[in-house]
């Protein structure tokens, strides 16, 4: 079904947000005559999350766009488990202190692309620690464990995949579908959710928790899905050659968040715009119909878009100012990153450290011989080299994408 009659299915289906549906008309008709709370949930490994996170919060914000309420779930009890889906290997388990440090730090961007407060198509955060810390084991198998059976949990993608591959899947993990379908169970029963969005690794997951619904309480639940999101290399989308691609600024520069986009693919310029911007889907698909060195432009209106939503119209318009200047006019623009040398000279292997472009000196050694470091624009060719930093800023380079500045300390 293409045809829908509400506000919600009929953006999500625009900008190509919707590969699954539980029960489409239902859902369609929901929406069209009440608000629908819906949920998604992220695990707090990390104090920040990256742009592989970044289609399911833009689901949220297409939620309250249609005039619905969203409702982000931090994972502070299941991140003690581990999500399995798309892993290979056992997850790393937290204590108390660090799940709590890292769903604070991510809060903040929740921020940036929702509205929260207190009215009805506003956004709220949970915790699902709330609900899942205080269950009694035996009296939660008893209760919901005797609506899953193993046979259909070995079914599952993040069960068989690991076995498959002969990974060792723990008990504790296997668990964590379970605790997922009672989320949705208690986010009903306490925020009147009716709807949970994930990505399609999770289907099987909301599945479970639509049917744990049916059972205990009766209530009538739905579930979607987004594509698998990949770049047009065939690439996973958050990951760049030099890693995450994070939301919060302290992880990565907005600079170098704006590179990311102005750097994307020519074939993936629309549908980057139809996911991650609220640009006009007109003007979209006037942008994306660009050829040749005009598709840059495009590019640019698209790092200018993503870079404004995650870290506001200021940041974008620096990101875009420093990369003219240090792109189309061979000036050193203000926003790159800076290393402060303390004395006259230093070697170029630990200027390519210090300032971040490199993880160690045997790295910087392989690019210097590589060819892709340079100092004011000359490649550098001895990997024993010395750089005087005694003057004005010197700008470093590493390969195409990567710029920075030597000053030397007044300290």
């Amino acid at each position: 079904m293409t045809n829908y009659q509400s506000d919600l299915l009929r953006l999500l289906n625009d900008r190509g947000y919707i590969h699954q549906l539980t029960d489409a008309d239902g859902l369609d008709a929901l929406a069209s005559k009440t608000i629908v709370p819906g949920y998604i949930g992220f695990d707090a490994t990390a104090d920040s999350l990256h742009v592989g996170n970044l289609v399911s919060i833009m689901l949220l914000r297409r939620l309250q766009q249609a005039g619905h309420k969203p409702i982000v779930v931090m994972g502070g009890g299941t991140t003690k488990v581990g999500d399995p889906s798309g892993k290979d290997e056992v997850r790393k388990l937290l204590d108390n202190d660090g799940i709590s440090a890292n769903i604070a730090s991510i809060r903040s961007c929740f921020e940036r692309f929702l509205t929260f407060g207190d009215g009805p198509t506003d956004a709220i955060l949970v915790n699902n620690a709330d609900w899942l810390d205080s269950l009694e084991y035996i009296p939660f198998l008893r209760d919901v464990g005797r609506h899953f059976t193993i046979n259909r949990m070995l079914t599952f993608d993040s069960v068989k995949l690991r076995l498959d591959r002969e990974q060792p899947l723990t008990f504790l993990e296997f668990n964590y579908m379970i605790l997922q379908a009672y989320d949705f169970l208690e986010l009903s029963r306490q925020h009147s959710c009716r709807l949970q969005l994930g990505g399609s690794d999770q289907w099987g997951n909301i599945v479970n928790g639509i049917e744990l619904g049916r059972r205990i309480d009766g209530t009538e639940l739905f579930g979607l899905t987004t594509p698998l999101i990949t770049k047009a290399d065939g690439s996973k989308m958050g990951k760049s050659v030099d890693g995450a691609i994070w939301l919060n600024e302290n992880r990565l520069s907005p600079y170098d968040y704006w590179q990311f986009w102005r750097n994307a693919d020519d074939r993936d310029v629309g549908k980057f715009m139809r996911l991650f911007t609220d640009i006009d889907l007109e003007e979209i698909t006037r942008l994306e119909a660009l050829q040749g060195s005009e598709i840059n432009e495009a590019k640019k209106v698209l790092a200018d878009a993503a870079t404004a939503m995650a870290h506001g119209e200021d940041a974008a318009r620096d990101a875009a100012s420093t990369a003219q200047q240090t792109f189309e006019q061979g000036n050193a623009g203000g926003d790159l990153p800076v290393f402060e040398v303390t004395d006259d000279e230093i070697s170029i292997l630990n200027a390519l450290v210090n300032i971040g472009f490199c993880a160690s000196k045997g790295e910087a050694k392989r690019m210097v011989a590589g060819g892709g470091a340079r100092i004011d624009g000359e490649p550098i060719k001895d990997a024993g080299a010395m750089i005087a930093v005694s003057g004005g800023d010197i700008k470093i380079s590493a390969g195409k994408k990567k710029h920075g500045l030597l000053r030397r300390s007044e300290s």
